[in-house]
């Protein structure tokens, strides 16, 4: 019997980490031992180097949107097919920090690229393969960069240091969306921990239950 594909959404600062953690606590729960974590880009020694490309850079050598696009392709399709696609065959839960609808929402909407070429890409690349529930943590850029900067003591990455004009755009892309898809679950993650904690259980468990999981 075929595992089942969890993705986490959201802006810097939405609490995806937290998210990620309670997920797999109630799956535990729920008699769900079989899971596997991962995280995009990253999740194989060769997506995990293109991360650090991503959010870095080299030298002082402007990256291209499109450049950037195709990183990211690149390392979520290493981590698609060498750990997601076999942990799910295997029977595995697979929860995953981010997945396609990250490009969609930061490419897409922050960036402006194309959606025929995001589209493209995604059709082509990944295929029908969809996460079978995306868990969206909504959250205002303002809020979400303020955790951010408050958490963080070293640099910034090239993608934190971006005006908050460029993570409004990509929340506005996120609810759009969201909003559109059904196998998509919003939730307000500018609340207190223990109410987005709270909120999340109340949605996962009703999600399962539903499925007949």
């Amino acid at each position: 019997m075929n595992g089942k594909f969890i993705a986490i959404e959201g802006l810097e600062g939405a609490g995806k980490t937290n998210a990620i953690k309670q997920v797999g606590k109630i799956l535990q729960e729920q008699g769900v031992h079989k899971i596997v974590f991962t995280r995009e880009p990253g999740g194989t020694p060769l997506a995990e180097a293109l991360r650090t490309l991503v959010k870095y850079g080299i030298d002082d050598e402007v990256i291209t949107h499109e450049a950037e696009l195709l990183m990211l392709y690149a390392a979520r399709v290493q981590v698609l097919e060498n750990v997601i696609k076999p942990a799910v065959t295997q029977g595995a839960w697979v929860v995953t920090d981010r997945y396609d609808l990250s490009s969609q929402a930061y490419q897409g909407g922050g960036r402006g690229i194309d959606s025929g070429l995001l589209n493209t890409l995604r059709d082509t690349i990944l295929g029908n393969f969809y996460p079978d529930l995306t868990l969206y943590m909504d959250v205002a850029p303002s809020i979400g960069l303020k955790r951010v900067r408050s958490r963080t003591s070293g640099e910034l990455d090239r993608i934190e240091v971006e005006p908050l004009a460029f993570f409004e755009r990509i929340r506005s892309r996120y609810q759009i969306l969201a909003e559109k898809d059904d196998r998509i679950i919003t939730l307000d993650a500018s609340q207190e921990l223990s109410e987005v904690t709270s909120a999340l259980r109340v949605q996962l468990i009703k999600w399962l239950k539903n499925k007949g999981y």
